[in-house]
């Protein structure tokens, strides 16, 4: 009997968009074999703990961190303070983090503003499910330019793309 791997998503009431919900309704599009584990805290800051707390107490195998930080230069601090203690969770347990953070300022309308957390929140999905169970994908899309929630930025130059 196989025991399931368990994806954890921390995400935040700070959020403007129920960026969770898009992350587990595309996970579950996606494919199977795991279990979904979710985590809501009030703000960025606390996402650390909260992937932290999803990996040793909750047993996941990887985690989603879901935040928007707002426009502001007080916001962008704190979300690269959040961003330090993501990459402190991941050398801590030796898993991966998958970072999803929205910048309020990335958009100009509210309707644009939820269209792209979508997309990047679905986007990166589709990332911690190839990492977790696909991770060949990844390698064929090495150096193909990829860009969640906007258009794929595309191969520099005519170079290799996809891996070996």
């Amino acid at each position: 009997m196989t025991i399931p791997k368990r994806i954890g998503i921390a995400d935040t009431t700070f959020s403007r968009v129920d960026m969770a919900t898009h992350a587990i309704d595309e996970l579950k599009a996606t494919g199977t074999g795991f279990i979904i584990e979710r985590y809501t805290v009030p703000g960025i800051k606390d996402l650390p703990v909260a992937c932290k707390r999803l990996f040793e107490e909750r047993g996941c195998d990887i985690v989603m961190a879901l935040g928007m930080p707002g426009g502001e230069a007080i916001d962008k601090m704190c979300a690269h303070e959040a961003s330090q203690g993501l990459i402190q969770v991941q050398l801590m347990t030796n898993k991966h983090v998958i970072e999803v953070f929205v910048h309020a300022d990335e958009a100009g309308t509210d309707k644009e503003l939820a269209l792209l957390t979508e997309r990047r929140t679905r986007e990166h999905a589709i990332n911690t499910y190839d990492l977790l169970f696909r991770p060949e994908r990844l390698t064929k899309a090495a150096g193909t330019g990829q860009r969640q929630g906007f258009a794929d930025a595309g191969p520099a130059g005519g170079g290799h793309a996809g891996g070996y």
